[in-house]
């Protein structure tokens, strides 16, 4: 199973592309969220969303269309690869994350969440929110929100994640890392970088500012 980062931004990044993440696993390929800059290339066989209300979804579906599929909130399995969608605590109406497994691995995708979703504890390798640094960010009227970098490593750590990549990431962790903090724990995604389940990397603690 190798899984590319196609966009780590939130929305409305003034430096990544949108969220986004291609699964590809004995010939089955499978796309993530995503959006304008941060679309895959060649055939898919199926287009996977967080959140079907999503701003972008107009933009996904045009994209998916092109390759004939409908962008969708559900299931795959196919060749020993098994995605389930799970609840996630992150707006007025329903939003999801993706567990992911192919033999003994495990992969989360969730890249919007104001709650850390328990159902994440194990995995080798997680794609998480990243739109705060220190503090969440909280929609009008308690609908939701996102949670912070800081909430998001500790409670990751909590939960026995292996490797922690941020993949939508938000203006405040972006001028935070340009004053030179660090992440408290786990790595910032990288667009077009490969990823495997593996080994973990070592965990380091940062002090907020």
């Amino acid at each position: 199973m190798v899984l590319t980062t196609l966009g780590v931004g939130a929305m409305n990044s003034p430096r990544y592309a949108p969220a986004g993440l291609l699964l590809a696993h004995r010939g089955v390929r499978v796309m993530f969220d995503g959006g304008p800059g941060a679309e895959p290339p060649g055939r898919l066989d199926a287009w996977l969303v967080t959140d079907a209300r999503a701003e972008l979804m107009r933009e996904i579906r045009r994209a998916a269309a092109r390759r004939g599929l409908i962008p969708r909130v559900g299931a795959f399995r196919r060749r020993g690869l098994v995605i389930e969608p799970r609840a996630v605590v992150h707006t007025s109406h329903p939003a999801f994350g993706y567990r992911i497994r192919v033999a003994r691995r495990t992969v989360v995708w969730a890249p919007e969440f104001l709650e850390f979703p328990p159902w994440a504890a194990d995995a080798d390798l997680m794609f998480a929110e990243a739109a705060g640094w220190s503090r969440p960010i909280r929609f009008a009227r308690g609908t939701g929100g996102h949670a912070s970098v800081f909430e998001v490593a500790g409670r990751a750590a909590e939960h026995r994640v292996r490797r922690l990549v941020f993949a939508h990431v938000g203006r405040p962790v972006i001028r935070a890392l340009e004053r030179g903090l660090a992440l408290p724990w786990g790595e910032l995604g990288r667009e077009g970088a490969r990823y495997l389940p593996g080994r973990p990397r070592p965990r380091r603690r940062a002090r907020r500012r």
